[in-house]
Parts: structure tokens; sequence; C-alpha cells
């Protein structure tokens, strides 16, 4: 495994210029418990965060909750590096890596509630998606769905602005560079439930097993005995990242085809 670093983002497609539930967690090669980054500000926006993995260099593994692409469906059947230009260019004016103004230019492939007719018409999941609903782990959201709590949509939208702006080789949309940095998606929950746990880790006592199952020391003593579960979901995927990232199953899905890696993309995490 040439990675020496390893990055957790909870991610935020929320509106606003200030989000608690971004969250970066960050932890090096070894058994060392990860840490929380936190912006001068205290609490990130997406464009600092942006602006702090552009100052990354070596060898370092990031992984973002949120997804990097829509299934493959029309309008949505292109190369996602094409539509993450076409989300920047319709939204360049929004505050914030703001992805808004692309549901409303892309209006008739959202379902944002009865109007729209049948949920199910609408909610088309992803290959990497139907493998982890087929693996009895949990039950995926499709982004294409806009409402309720989880709206993994409006994230993706803001993900994409991040990653056409940040240009960095993105898995598996792009080959892995022999050196460097690499960005990837991730679902926290699937990193949780890889070390035993269904549900939202917001509390040290379970944070500190789920970490000892991914092969990390425990949090400091200091550490906060709760906390929000952002937090959680941060500091779980970097250790989980640094468990898996050497195992090259995860890296070569057997549903992950060449097609679907340059448009879907895939879920790490996910076999």
């Amino acid at each position: 495994m040439r990675f020496t670093r390893f990055i957790g983002i909870d991610w935020s497609g929320a509106k606003g210029n200030r989000h608690p539930s971004v969250q970066i967690a960050i932890c090096e090669a070894g058994d060392a418990p990860p840490q929380l980054v936190l912006p001068k500000a205290g609490v990130w926006s997406r464009f600092a965060a942006l602006e702090w993995l552009a100052g990354l260099s070596g060898d370092v593994l990031v992984g973002m909750d949120a997804g990097f692409g829509f299934a493959a469906v029309p309008p949505f059947d292109q190369p996602a590096r094409v539509l993450w230009a076409e989300v920047e260019a319709v939204c360049a004016a929004e505050d914030d890596l703001g992805g808004h103004g692309f549901i409303q230019h892309r209006r008739e492939a959202f379902w944002l509630g009865a109007p729209d007719g049948p949920r199910h018409a609408r909610a088309h999941l992803r290959v990497t998606e139907q493998v982890y609903k087929n693996s009895g782990l949990g039950v995926p959201t499709s982004n294409f769905v806009l409402l309720g709590a989880s709206q993994v949509g409006k994230a993706t939208l803001t993900a994409m602005r991040l990653l056409h702006r940040l240009d960095w080789p993105v898995w598996p949309f792009d080959p892995l560079p022999a050196r460097g940095p690499v960005i990837l998606e991730i679902y926290a929950q699937a990193f949780a439930r890889l070390a035993g746990f269904r549900g939202k880790l917001r509390d040290v006592e379970s944070l500190n097993t789920a970490l000892a199952r991914h092969g990390s020391r425990p949090m400091p003593t200091a550490f906060p005995a709760l906390f929000p579960d952002h937090v959680g979901d941060a500091i779980v995927t970097a250790a989980g990242l640094r468990a898996i990232a050497h195992q090259p199953h995860w890296w070569q899905p057997a549903s992950l085809t060449p097609a679907i890696a340059v448009t879907e993309g895939w879920t790490f995490g996910v076999a």
C-alpha cells in the first residue's frame, strides 16, 4: 500500500456558508487514532475544505461521504467529468460550492415530492448502490430523491463542484497514479458496519470499539464522551480507509465495468 495518510470527510449539500455537518479527520499509516481537523473559523465551509485539500501533497487517500456520480440514465449517461463541468457552469454564481441551481436546471430528473409522480419512477440506483443493497448491510438512498432527511443528491452536486475545481485523480473515474493524492467516494455507514455497528457513532465508547476493529488505538482520554454523528462518521472513515486500502478486492469490485467507472463511479468499501 503506497498511501501514508488517510482522510475521512463527512460532507454537506445544505445552503449556507458554514456547515457543522462538514467534518474532517486524518490519520497516518500505523495505528494512531484519527485526529479531527478544524479550520481557524471553527466551522468548515465547503470552499475552505476545498482550499485545505488543494494544499495537501504526498500519498494521501481521501474518502468523501457524498456521491460522485448519478445513475447512468439520460441525460446522465455521459462521462462524469463532463457532468461535473456542467454542474459547475450552471451553479457558478452560488456561494460556497452550492449546487441547488442544478436541481432546477434538470428538474425533470429529480424527485422532490408527490407532485413529481411515483417516487420509484425517479429513484434510480447506481450499480454500486444496488450491490450495497443486495449485501444486506443497509438500504441506500437514490441521489435523485431530494425529499426527506437523506438528501444525498444535494451533497452529490456540491461534491461535483469540489471535484471539478480540485482536479485530482478521482477513483474509479481516473487511473490510479503511482504517486500523489487520490480522492474517492465513500459511505461512512459502510465503515461503521464493517466494524460491526449499525447506526450512527455518537459516543466515544462505541467509537473506540469501532476503531479497534479497524486496527486503530482509541481516541485520547480528553476526547468528548458524546459528539455529533458527523464527527463519528469522519473519524471512522479515516480509520476504515487505513484498514482496507491495502486489500485489492475493494479496488476491483466484480460489478465495476469500465463504462460504470467513467459514468456512475463507485463507492469504495462496497464490493
